[in-house]
């Protein structure tokens, strides 16, 4: 883990398990999810189709399902992504 790459988008951490992706700093008040729901190939790699978008409370107190803020399914890995990240910069300003 000392030479792990650190993937950032707009200055926030990007950090992958399997097919869950979760944007943010798990030490803000939110996050976004982002799982993709279909993939299709694309020569040698696995292109997103479909994926869920959750803006998400950090709170480890609130169950799982009562954390979820806002969802949606987007066309596309970097569509969801800009949504996920307008979602997540209106939430921690307060908006």
């Amino acid at each position: 883990m000392a030479n792990e790459a650190k993937l950032v988008y707009k200055g926030r951490p990007l950090r992958r398990k399997d097919n869950l992706v979760y944007y943010g700093d798990m030490s803000d008040k939110y996050i976004v999810m982002l799982q993709i729901m279909d993939s299709e190939p694309l020569q040698d790699l696995a292109l997103s189709k479909r994926v869920s978008v959750q803006l998400q409370l950090t709170d480890p107190d609130i169950r799982s399902r009562d954390r979820v803020v806002k969802k949606a399914d987007k066309e596309g890995f970097y569509v969801a992504l800009d949504l996920g990240a307008v979602w997540l910069e209106r939430a921690l300003a307060g908006r």
